[in-house]
């Protein structure tokens, strides 16, 4: 042996080193993680990585994701955060996003893209993309592609309890919306009253959300009259049955005559959408999103939506209403589809039920009761009582 040096390669053994080095290029390029765990175990060697470029992990990702029944909604917003962060990483690396390999995901790169991603975006954006970004990391550890998931180098954003967000004022505007509305209240090229009102109707009955109203098709409505439910395909691809009541029935009932007479259709399949445009084709989420915006509009309600709420602040009213009349946290949780209880909750502690429940027992109301001209309210009086 050399000093100081490495041990020479016999001239007879250099021949099974190249052989070697061989096979280790051929074993990092093997596309299946169980053909390259075999192959390590007969080489006696220790797993490497596999090596795929980015633009083609995340489309093995997405594929994947499919087995969990995700919405086309929620899957463009995985391929977006992907797609926008990468070309980030891609930017910091000077290397063409197209090229860029998994293996390059360093923590450092990830916390330096995500940090050029959040600075033009709230913390709700950030904290969607991030979880998007683990999601994706951990299958390509999973895939043999990263030894571990960077991105707990990468800090997400706090953000804030979100607290529900019906419609403002006095619990009134959900009447005045509907009212309005079936009065003809909102213009169109082509008016279509029955219609416009089963759709806010419905959202106001059930608390669905976008997706869940657009996917109702005829069939989605079973039971006999005065007991009938409808099936709702929920996020994750959950299913829920949700009851309705006589009124919106006969709503339902009298739309689709008129659908029937505007189509000139004698039948309609079970198979069919519920809701449609003015083409009887079924309504998108863009034409959904316009057909609330404008009757919140024309009936005059504008001005009490909050902020980044539109279809969703029926739900949000659907719930905070019923919270106010003694719904449970578990019975808003069955209704609105959530898998934790704690959504329920807030909607609960929103109305501040049992703290105004503690507060209406203090005895100084039956004393100010009583002080009042025409006073005396037996009830205020048995508060004052000691």
């Amino acid at each position: 042996m050399r000093r100081g040096g490495s041990t020479p390669v016999p001239a007879c053994h250099q021949g099974d080193l190249v052989g070697f080095m061989h096979n280790r290029w051929e074993l990092c390029h093997v596309s299946s993680p169980r053909d390259r765990r075999e192959a390590a175990a007969v080489m006696g060697d220790r797993d490497p990585l596999v090596l795929m470029r980015l633009p083609q992990a995340a489309a093995e990702f997405v594929s994947s994701l499919r087995t969990k029944k995700l919405s086309p909604h929620t899957i463009a917003g995985y391929q977006r955060d992907l797609h926008l962060v990468s070309r980030i990483a891609a930017e910091a690396t000077e290397v063409p996003a197209a090229e860029l390999e998994v293996r390059h995901l360093t923590g450092r790169l990830m916390r330096t893209a995500f940090a050029d991603f959040a600075e033009p975006r709230s913390a709700a954006s950030v904290n969607r993309a991030w979880s998007a970004w683990n999601q994706f990391l951990t299958f390509c550890v999973a895939e043999g592609m990263l030894e571990g998931n960077p991105m707990a180098a990468v800090p997400r954003p706090k953000q804030p309890a979100k607290a529900p967000k019906p419609l403002l004022g006095d619990g009134s505007a959900s009447a005045t919306l509907l009212e309005r509305i079936a009065d003809g209240a909102r213009e169109a090229r082509d008016p279509w009253v029955e219609r416009d009102l089963v759709v806010l109707a419905l959202a106001l009955v059930t608390g669905m959300r976008s997706a869940e109203l657009l996917g109702v098709t005829l069939g989605s409505i079973g039971g006999a009259p005065g007991d009938r439910r409808i099936q709702v395909v929920g996020k994750g691809g959950k299913t829920r049955s949700l009851p309705i009541e006589p009124p919106i029935e006969h709503l339902i009932d009298s739309y689709l005559d008129s659908r029937l007479r505007r189509f000139g259709l004698a039948t309609l399949p079970r198979s069919a959408a519920l809701l449609v445009d003015t083409r009887n084709q079924p309504l998108q989420r863009g034409g959904l999103q316009y057909l609330v915006r404008q009757c919140y509009r024309y009936a005059g309600i504008h001005d009490r939506v909050q902020k980044g709420t539109l279809v969703h602040a029926l739900r949000h009213e659907f719930a905070t209403r019923l919270a106010e009349r003694g719904a449970s946290a578990h019975e808003l949780m069955e209704l609105l589809g959530h898998s934790s209880i704690v959504t329920g909750q807030a909607y609960v502690a929103s109305t501040a039920r049992e703290v105004r429940g503690a507060a209406r027992a203090n005895p100084a109301y039956g004393v100010l009761d009583r002080l009042r001209p025409g006073g005396g309210d037996p009830a205020a009086q048995d508060r004052a009582a000691p």
